[in-house]
């Protein structure tokens, strides 16, 4: 696999980009984890906000016939633009953060998508802002948080190192102007209400 130096530093220009506005928050500040969020009041914010909550289970190996639940579950707003059927999810933690969190700081920044291989585009997009969508590394297995019977079964989360996730494809098509679902700067609590 060939690196191209240009690849390089757009992928270097968006980690500087994604740091520069963590900095710029408060140092003091921390994101909301999922141990110490009030499920009850973020649930109620979701469905206030127009959203829906699901509750997604890990799987692994969703590309093949029985895949493997793993352990945990983790609670989604899903928001859907009536308009034109397209949808965004952020982690309920994430969406009622009043604290700076990595996922709404990639959100905000709109990062330009880098230049890419084959694949898909969206898993590329969240690890080129320090994230990762994928169970199990590259490979065919598949896997994501999945809710069987949803509209969108298998979610492709793009996860950051603070534990705060929104869905790889909303941050995808964000940062290029079009907005999924809801745009999330309404929203999210970290920045709710202040002009973006």
């Amino acid at each position: 696999m060939e690196i191209s130096t240009k690849s390089i530093a757009v992928n270097f220009s968006v980690l500087a980009t994604v740091f520069v506005l963590l900095i710029g928050a408060d140092a003091q500040q921390t994101t909301t984890s999922d141990d110490t969020y009030d499920a009850a009041a973020a649930s109620d914010y979701c469905t206030a906000s127009g959203g829906v909550v699901e509750t997604r289970y890990p799987y692994y190996g969703t590309n093949f016939a029985n895949p493997l639940q793993l352990a945990g579950k983790r609670q989604f707003c899903q928001f859907t633009k009536k308009s034109d059927g397209s949808r965004i999810h952020v982690l309920l933690s994430t969406l009622v953060a009043t604290k700076p969190s990595l996922a709404a700081l990639a959100y905000y920044a709109k990062a330009p998508l880098g230049q890419h291989g084959g694949g898909n585009p969206a898993s590329y997009y969240c690890t080129q802002l320090g994230g990762t969508d994928l169970f199990g590394g590259i490979n065919f297995a598949g896997g994501g948080w999945v809710e069987w019977g949803a509209i969108d079964e298998s979610l492709e989360a793009c996860i950051f190192p603070d534990m705060s996730s929104i869905d790889s494809w909303g941050l995808t098509y964000h940062s290029v102007g079009i907005i999924r679902g809801i745009n999330l700067g309404r929203v999210l609590k970290y920045h709710k209400g202040k002009k973006k």
